[in-house]
């Protein structure tokens, strides 16, 4: 079996193939039979067996082999009434003969899988000369390359070397590769050999290194990139590169650079093709990491009020420890900032010598002062960002040291602190931008009253208000400080008070006034009142902090606050764990600034969203997200882990985190007792309702541990995925990047519009087959009102039906080119290609550009089996061009009613109480009302988003056809004709750009 034996080359597979294997045979009337599969000695003929037909009929000649498919992509799997209960990685299917009948097959793993349709594959590529290559795999480059190495290293000439001498080189080629494996591979090689020295010749040198470090799932793939070849040239990668990558302005020298820098043979730099090791490599490299480059930067918009951002917030900055006994030490403070932190806790007291101090109050034998800290921010405060610092002072000190306190702040920090007065002309907190490089104290303050230079506030002390609250004698009076006038001064736009509800909250609290909220506390009021602290939060800054119960210093789920649109959520970045890796990941995006935008149905001053939202969100477009987890590379034994010796059974979890309804996790199988390469082969699809707000979090594990099950784990904001194969690089349970611990995967996010990334994220798919479904505006009770929204129905219903069509009539093309919905339009086209072909080696339908649209026509007459394809191709331009053509004019009507339905947002609650509308059925009119006005919004962009895909689409469509040969014979005119079309569409594009500018 493939797994004591690894697949390194085509010579494998057809090995593999002529041993023969069973497989299942899947028949259209949802029979399914096992079967004896073989190749025959010859390479002529597959055969099966037992049979009812005669030998000679229970085969298939592989001349009469058309095409292989992976997955369960033709009828025979989608009607098959058992297809759900067969694994997608594990089918295949061999289409054959002049009307593409289908021999459908199930192996019982996704290695076997791939290995049937990398050999069958091979064989049809080579079917007019199928022995050239059994000669061996002498003549390859890769062989070439690694003969030349073998040959520079050895010095005397005599075509052999000490193990010690090739184990240290294979080492250098390979530097995650253990000594003691290689070692063993070299004493498998001789003993199969029957040789008694441990010198070692230039063939096992050769084969040691290609068993050792050709991955399978690299092989496979390289192979089917490559139309079956074992390198890939400039156009094959350019091809990866585009359709399955989704990288964009890809040029022939792009790829032969890429191929310059990670080929590893002189005669592949020199002649443009990368071979297995150094495809490998690039799949490794950070130019194929899983996070988008683009977030690396500062690429959201930083110019809104700050309570419309996530702040990288930490809780007792000071400890290092728990807060029951650990120790203050300025060290947190230095990690923190170092992580991006932009809220940070100062949690000050009397020290001696009239020194404020910093100390855990838990534990007064260790403190740090207060001058000490301040300078070490002073230092820190913007090196992992220039974004504004918020220093929450938990302020415990007299009179007297709170006035050195400030004097200490003024000296070190100078003119960073930010001490404008907030104006009441303003409604919203300046910007991000507009504070960059300031820091800001939030604290408690006192009257505007020039001539009280002291006074008495509400005690800023948590933990010790928490307690008193749960106390038997809590009679609902909080402790009170005194302040002095000039560190009241000091704090201007993070003025801390006390909530007491959302009515009163909305009506008297000032825009620059923060509420600090308890984690009981909040999850109460999210449970109870989600909509209004979405609503609150719009306007205001809220800050929450960990349970006084939390001795240990665990973390809160800070999604669970997030969701609710609250911007401070406080971790104790201390402690380690699942908690704090959604925070760590999710701070990663935007260049890890520490200051992330939230979605806009968040922030926008009429929207409607609740918190616990556990169905689609209006306005907002589910998308589909697929995950393949392939495989894993070098994980190391949990770190305590009790168990004896090296070996683990590691599996993999997949957590998506977000609102409720798209909180989810699956796993895959475990892989028994290998560490270095476990293969899982399995294919995930999560529904995302609210992909602004989502997190992936990837985690390996160990299936047979005693004391310790985790390995490493990678969390990742779903806006920060980039499609394709992409390797996951796995963090410790500290959140340390582990050296060569990675996964590969494969992503694909389907059925998105828009966006801003089209290549990315414009594949379409049909997300099952049920009825259409229509986002229903809400009935507010107001006959003015409502009779403005019902105008909006039936555009709303055509903006629906428009996007839909498109989509399924995508999925449609797809589905006859045996496609999986995540390809993109250039495979589908390139496949597409290849069925419109005589034979005699020459397109049967030509590319013609009707009005700026990519039409195919027949060339002569056509079989029916391309004339079904057609049909489809022909659909799919029919419903993108009525998209095209009348979105503007639909998105148009859907505009002006949102915009008359504006029109009567301040006088709601008047028109409300004239018509008798009070308490919680006003409530009601003015949620419906932000409802409508949501989907409205939110329907209109999806329609402008679908139209920007279509055009894209079109222009993809066009440079696939020109590029599959299926325009007429080349001449000057026409190409000139495609050139004008393409820009026409560029046109269009730019056009529709400029006139929403």
């Amino acid at each position: 079996m493939p797994s004591e034996k690894k697949i390194s080359s085509a010579n494998d597979c057809i090995s593999f193939m002529q041993a023969g294997c069973e497989l299942k045979k899947v028949r259209p009337n949802s029979r399914i039979y096992n079967r004896f599969f073989t190749l025959d000695t010859d390479l002529q003929a597959l055969r099966w067996e037992p049979s009812k037909k005669d030998l000679e009929k229970a085969k298939l000649d592989i001349s009469a082999i058309k095409e292989i498919r992976l997955g369960k992509n033709t009828e025979t799997f989608r009607n098959n009434g058992l297809a759900d209960q067969i694994c997608e990685d594990c089918a295949f299917s061999i289409l054959h003969g002049e009307n593409y009948e289908s021999l459908d097959l199930v192996a019982n793993s996704a290695d076997v899988a791939n290995i049937w349709v990398s050999g069958l594959r091979y064989l049809v590529s080579r079917s007019k000369q199928p022995l050239d290559f059994m000669e061996g795999n002498q003549n390859t480059p890769r062989f070439m390359w690694l003969k030349t190495v073998f040959e520079a290293a050895d010095v005397d000439g005599n075509g052999i070397m000490l193990e010690d001498t090739s184990v240290e080189l294979i080492k250098q080629l390979n530097p995650t590769l253990k000594e003691a494996k290689i070692r063993l591979k070299f004493k498998e090689i001789q003993k199969s050999k029957e040789k008694l020295t441990t010198r070692v010749t230039e063939e096992e040198f050769c084969e040691a290194f290609c068993e050792l470090c050709t991955r399978p799932e690299v092989y496979f793939l390289l192979v089917q990139i490559s139309k079956n070849k074992e390198y890939l040239d400039a156009n094959d990668l350019m091809l990866f590169l585009e359709a399955e990558q989704g990288v964009t302005h890809i040029t022939e020298d792009v790829c032969l650079d890429i191929i310059r820098r990670y080929e590893l043979s002189e005669e592949g730099r020199q002649k443009g093709f990368l071979a297995i090791d150094g495809f490998t490599q690039y799949l490794l490299s950070s130019e194929c990491d899983i996070f988008d480059p683009e977030q690396k930067k500062v690429a959201q918009d930083m110019t809104q009020p700050l309570s419309h951002y996530y702040i990288n917030a930490s809780h007792n900055t000071y400890l290092i420890e728990d807060q029951f006994r650990g120790p203050a030490d300025i060290n947190g403070y230095v990690r923190a900032l170092k992580m991006g932190c932009r809220s940070i806790e100062l949690d000050v007291s009397d020290g001696s010598d009239n020194e404020p101090i910093l100390c855990n109050r838990n534990n007064m034998t260790t403190h740090v002062s207060f001058r000490s800290v301040i300078e070490v921010i002073n230092k820190f405060a913007f090196v992992a960002s220039e974004y504004p610092l918020i220093l929450c002072l938990g302020n415990h000190c007299s009179l007297l040291q709170q006035k050195v306190m400030v004097q200490q702040m003024k000296k070190v920090f100078g003119n960073k602190l930010y001490t404008e007065a907030p104006l009441p002309s303003e409604s919203y907190l300046p910007s991000p931008e507009k504070l960059k490089r300031m820091i800001i104290v939030k604290g408690k303050k006192l009257p505007s009253d020039p001539d009280m230079l002291e006074g008495e506030v509400t005690d800023e002390d948590e933990e010790a208000e928490m307690s008193r609250r749960m106390s038997v004698d809590y009679n609902g009076e909080q402790k009170q400080i005194r302040l002095c006038r000039e560190l009241s001064d000091l704090v201007s736009i993070c003025k801390s008070v006390q909530y007491r509800d959302f009515e009163l909250s909305m009506k008297s609290q000032n825009y620059w006034e923060i509420c600090s909220f308890s984690e009981t506390e909040a999850s109460r009021i999210a449970n109870e009142y989600p909509e209004d602290f979405v609503n609150y939060n719009k306007k205001f800054l809220s800050r929450i902090y960990p349970s006084a119960m939390r001795i240990d210093s665990s973390n809160l789920n800070p999604q669970d606050f997030w969701n609710c649109g609250c911007q401070i959520v406080a971790m104790n970045f201390q402690t380690p764990g699942p908690m704090m890796d959604l925070h760590t990941g999710w701070f990663l995006q935007n260049g890890g600034c520490g200051y992330v935008l939230r979605p806009s149905i968040m922030r926008d001053e009429v929207s409607y969203f609740s918190a616990n939202t556990k169905g689609i969100v209006p306005g907002v477009s589910p998308l589909a997200l697929h995950i393949k987890i392939i495989s894993g590379q070098n994980f190391p034994k949990p770190k305590g882990a009790c168990a004896k010796g090296d070996v683990i059974d590691p599996y993999v979890c997949i957590e998506i985190h977000g609102i409720p309804a798209d909180c989810s996790e699956q796993r895959t199988k475990t892989v028994q007792q290998n560490s270095d390469n476990p293969i899982f082969d399995e294919t995930f699809e999560f529904q995302v309702n609210l992909p602004e707000l989502a997190m992936i979090r990837f985690v390996a594990l160990d299936d047979d541990y005693i004391g310790d099950e985790f390995i490493g784990q990678y969390t990742i904001p779903f806006e920060c995925l980039q499609p394709g194969y992409r390797h996951v690089p796995l963090r410790s349970f500290v959140g340390d990047i582990m050296e060569h611990v990675t996964l590969f995967v494969h992503i694909a996010i389907t059925n998105r519009s828009g966006g801003g990334k089209a290549q990315k994220r414009s594949l379409s798919v049909r997300m099952g087959k049920k009825v259409r479904e229509y986002t229903m505006l809400r009935n507010i009770g107001l006959k003015t009102i409502d009779d403005i929204f019902k105008i909006a129905v039936h555009p709303l219903r055509e903006a629906i039906d428009m996007r839909e069509n498109m989509q399924n009539a995508i999925v449609s093309i797809k589905e006859l080119c045996g496609l999986p919905p995540i390809a993109s339009l250039k495979q589908c086209l390139l496949t597409l290609s290849s069925r419109l072909i005589t034979s005699d080696n020459t397109p049967s339908v030509s590319l013609v550009m009707k009005d700026s649209f990519p039409y195919l026509e027949p060339l002569s007459a056509i079989p029916d089996v391309q004339k079904k394809m057609l049909a489809a191709y022909d659909l799919m331009i029919q419903e993108s061009r009525f998209l095209i053509e009348m979105a503007d004019t639909v998105q148009e009507k859907i505009v002006q009613c949102q915009k008359a339905g504006m029109e009567f947002h301040e006088e709601l609650h008047n028109l409300g109480a004239k018509e008798g509308l009070k308490g919680r059925k006003l409530n009601k009119a003015t949620e419906s009302f932000a409802w409508n006005i949501t989907v409205l919004k939110g329907q209109g962009d999806l329609l402008k988003n679908a139209k920007n895909e279509a055009l894209e689409n079109m222009k993809q469509i066009q440079l696939a056809c020109l590029s599959c040969g299926l325009s007429k014979a080349p001449s000057s005119s026409a190409e000139a004709k495609s050139k004008r079309s393409l820009e026409a569409i560029e046109e269009k594009e730019s056009s529709e750009e400029n006139g929403k500018l």
